[in-house]
């Protein structure tokens, strides 16, 4: 891979048939889920089960290119919840989705192996495009979106996240974003923002994309100017994207975090009201069957306290279970719950009377089709959108990453550098880094780790 890494550092980048006219290696360096282990963690908690005995980083054949596809030198990924489902085999394994992705044809076959590269995020340079291609070339920077369609059933063509064969790249694909070299479709490439560095670029694309379908697309909440939004995490990987959405589009966010270091970055990114909800002492459920509806009346009443006496027109859901039974109940008459993720739990409890009395909305979505994916990343190339990348880890600490994320011991994004050698890469815009420099810089408390790490 050095040659590849060298072209792409160079001072001056080599055409685009030089560029493919590179030799490409036979493998490549990637982080991988065996089939072997899918018992390991059998019999304990969920908060048990530990990301670093089940990622490794493997040697592993560079894939083979398809029609419509594209094959990338990825500089920087990212972690996601998604990545934590996949290192647990929640809910679950991973493996179960790529052998039924490999019944569907041959091509998709290539996806059914002993091994699965995670991983659906990325920065990187294009190194070779499949038939059919035409839109990029190699050589052409890139970030990609995790949206993998077929669309050859007709329900995919109003909305691809309808589409029957729709799939998270990375998650229900193999070849993702947590190597050297990555496997995507050509339609989930989006230009890579020129004033952010490798890292910055790729820890984006599913949150951002997720938070823009929940809140401002019509296939979500449809937030307007003045609405109230009660973001939950609002400082983690997820929310913080949403907090920025919520303002940049002129909302007002009500930010719900479990720190004041958090609390700290929700005001950077110009939040007032903010509810940090391990201080205040919330605790929603009295025991493992039972809510607590005077909490979710205490809760309400705080809220009212910051919005002055409004209660929330959106209510932007992701814990799920802990905190599904509040949602709904503090949201205005009339207002929506829009939900993803479940990241506490997927069975979600919740009194019906306050929904249907009450005429309330509960929204579901799921990542972003490609036209909601591409509006995201316009928003951060413009700089009205930011990353929010907090700590970078190299690939062989990939396992430690996700511990991080699994354990919540994180705020914003986590990045973590496949092909690129140091942090700080990859800016070719500097008068708009410069701008924006403050903002950029604003989730970069934690220095970027060093250590070994586990893999």
């Amino acid at each position: 891979m050095k040659h590849i890494l060298e072209a792409i550092t160079a001072d001056d980048r080599p055409p685009a048939e030089a560029f493919a006219a590179l030799e490409l290696p036979e493998s490549h360096r990637a982080v991988t889920l065996r089939r072997e282990d899918v018992g390991m963690f059998e019999g304990l908690d969920t908060k048990d089960k530990d990301p670093r005995a089940s990622m490794h980083l493997d040697e592993v054949p560079v894939p083979e290119l398809g029609p419509g596809e594209a094959l990338i030198a990825v500089m920087a990924s990212s972690v996601n919840y998604n990545t934590v489902w996949s290192s647990i085999f929640e809910p679950l394994p991973t493996f179960t989705f790529l052998e039924r992705y490999g019944r569907r044809s041959a091509p998709a076959a290539r996806h059914d192996l002993p091994y699965h590269v995670i991983g659906s995020d990325l920065s990187g340079v294009v190194l070779r495009t499949g038939p059919g291609v035409n839109a990029w070339k190699p050589g052409d920077e890139v970030v990609a979106h995790c949206l993998s369609v077929e669309l050859e059933s007709a329900e995919g063509h109003g909305d691809t996240m309808l589409d029957p064969e729709q799939r998270i790249w990375g998650f229900e694909t193999n070849f993702g974003g947590l190597a050297e070299v990555s496997l995507v479709k050509s339609n989930q490439l989006m230009p890579k923002p020129r004033h952010l560095t490798w890292e910055e670029a790729a820890s984006p694309g599913l949150v951002n994309s997720t938070a823009y379908r929940q809140l401002v697309s019509r296939n979500g909440a449809a937030m307007k100017q003045g609405d109230n939004v009660l973001i939950w995490g609002a400082g983690g990987g997820l929310g913080s994207y949403a907090t920025q959405l919520v303002l940049s589009g002129g909302a007002n966010p009500v930010c719900v975090v479990s720190s004041p270091e958090k609390a700290e970055i929700c005001r950077a990114m110009g939040a007032e009201a903010i509810i940090d909800r391990r201080a205040e002492g919330y605790r929603f459920w009295k025991d493992e069957h039972n809510q607590d509806p005077r909490e979710w009346k205490r809760f309400g009443k705080r809220i009212r306290e910051l919005t002055g006496g409004e209660d929330p027109d959106i209510v932007f859901e992701h814990p799920g279970r802990e905190t599904f039974g509040a949602s709904v109940y503090v949201a205005r008459k009339g207002g929506t719950v829009v939900t993803c993720a479940s990241t506490s739990g997927y069975q979600h409890q919740y009194d019906n009377r306050y929904l249907w009395m009450s005429l309330k909305n509960i929204i579901g979505t799921h990542f972003a089709n490609y036209r909601e994916a591409w509006e995201a990343n316009r928003l951060i190339m413009k700089g009205r959108i930011h990353p929010t990348l907090s700590r970078t880890y190299r690939l062989a600490e990939a396992g430690q990453a996700t511990y991080d994320v699994h354990h919540n011991l994180h705020h914003g994004k986590v990045g973590v550098l496949c092909l690129a050698p140091e942090e700080g890469l990859g800016v070719t815009d500097h008068e708009t880094r410069a701008r924006h420099a403050t903002a950029i810089d604003r989730f970069r408390p934690v220095p970027a780790a060093r250590g070994e790490g586990a893999a």
